[in-house]
């Protein structure tokens, strides 16, 4: 069974976004994180904010980055909800860490918040609703 077979076999809540608004939402958050997420690294670089700042960064960028192999790749779900509270927690950790220093990469953040927190609880019923699967 090809992962998309096995993606829309599973259940899920009435309100799961439809995989275009999934697309589209990633289209206009992937940029923001593009953007912040390389200032932060280039002021990590030059020695104008701690690497402890950059640390969530980085943990968050290779969270979201390993989410889609481990979802539709090992389709082990109990991991992938795992994964995705990784990426939540560490956009958390993230505004807080880079606050003091560029309020506006924290605030910039609030699209990417605001998304992964939808489909943090998407991820977690799905897990529930299908566990053993």
């Amino acid at each position: 069974m090809t992962w998309k077979e096995w993606y829309n076999s599973l259940e899920k809540p009435s309100w799961t976004p439809e995989p275009s608004t999934i697309g589209l939402m990633w289209q206009i958050i992937y940029p923001i994180i593009l953007v912040t997420f390389g200032f932060v690294f280039v002021q990590a670089i030059r020695k104008k904010v701690p690497w402890m700042v950059a640390l969530p960064f980085g943990i968050n960028l290779v969270a979201n980055l390993i989410f889609t192999p481990i979802q539709f790749g090992l389709r082990n779900l109990p991991l992938a909800a795992l994964d995705i509270v990784i990426v939540w927690v560490t956009i958390i950790w993230m505004a807080v860490a880079i606050w003091r220093h560029y309020k506006w990469v924290a605030v910039a953040q609030l699209p990417y918040f605001s998304w992964v927190s939808i489909a943090t609880v998407l991820q977690l019923s799905i897990t529930f609703w299908n566990w053993g699967r």
